[in-house]
């Protein structure tokens, strides 16, 4: 791995709040192991392992149910890793992989049997190459016929370029991390206010109220993230997902303990219902949604 690259906590606390049965964290990776699953030649960063097994035995010791693993950059469009994790996980896990233009429909029918049920995009320069629009609204018309949704990666100085991108896409968006907001700047900055204008006019954008640790500015004290999170449980309570982001690929700041974010959560989703939202309603519908 890297030589500033901060390993996953090697012990992380027992939570302290029980998520709801059935709960769903709804962003995770696995990285490798490099010997079965080599890393991308084009990666921009290099993780240390994070297996499937170790993924799994997380998910039991916080309490969670299912997971939803996310492609990451470092291993590009080769998603064997992926569909190798779903294959243990069945149906306690889904997918999201992250694939080029030049993928075939035979392609997206199998990741589509194995559990993938989206693809990312990711607008993040420092992690990935700048990929022309029209490639990616190819790749969204070659995943329409399944049902399969658009997960979006972006910072908040760039919502103005990417917002028509969106709106264009006729589709389910999950947009990750809240579209990483500059905490600094308090909730009523404009690029949050122009974030929750973006959820507010298009009904079938959601996002994800995670990753406190990458946005927080004084960890790993999470509070100045909170009000974020809080205001879009608030008034989008059935658009939201949580997820850990484990194994935290990245981390330049700190090492997350991942029963301490778990203990968040009631923070930002004040009530009952909203928990049960966040963790169970919400991904059920978007990823399970035969079993709701």
């Amino acid at each position: 791995m890297d030589a500033d690259y901060l390993p996953f906590h090697p012990n992380p606390s027992k939570p302290k709040f029980v998520v709801p049965e059935g709960a769903v964290d709804s962003h995770c990776h696995v990285f490798g192991p490099a010997a079965k699953f080599p890393y991308s030649p084009a990666r921009k960063y290099t993780p240390c392992d994070a297996s499937k097994e170790q993924l799994f035995a997380l998910r039991d010791h916080l309490g969670f149910s299912r997971n939803v693993i996310v492609q990451a950059s470092c291993h590009s469009t080769d998603n064997r890793a992926l569909v190798d994790a779903l294959g243990t996980a069945g149906e306690l896990a889904r997918g999201i992989a992250f694939v080029d233009e030049t993928v075939t429909d035979e392609e997206l029918k199998s990741m589509d049997k194995a559990g993938v049920r989206g693809v990312r995009f990711n607008f993040v320069k420092r992690l990935v190459d700048t990929v022309p629009t029209e490639k990616l609204k190819a790749i969204a018309e070659k995943i329409r016929p399944l049902g399969w949704h658009v997960v979006v990666y972006f910072e908040a100085q760039d919502i103005d370029d990417v917002t028509p991108f969106l709106e264009e896409l006729n589709m389910t968006v999950v947009i990750d991390h809240m579209g990483r907001p500059d905490v600094t700047k308090g909730v009523d900055s404009q690029e949050f206010s122009q974030f929750i204008s973006l959820m507010e006019r298009n009904p079938d954008i959601w996002c994800k109220v995670s990753c406190p640790e990458r946005l927080t500015q004084t960890p790993p004290d999470y509070s100045d993230v909170v009000p974020f999170a809080k205001t879009l449980v608030d008034l989008f309570p059935n658009r939201v997902l949580w997820g850990t982001d484990w194994p935290h690929p990245n981390m330049k700041s700190h090492t997350p303990d991942d029963g301490h974010l778990v203990d968040v959560i009631p923070q930002i989703a004040t009530t009952v219902e909203q928990q049960q939202a966040l963790l169970v309603t919400n991904p059920m519908k978007l990823y399970w949604p035969e079993s709701v």
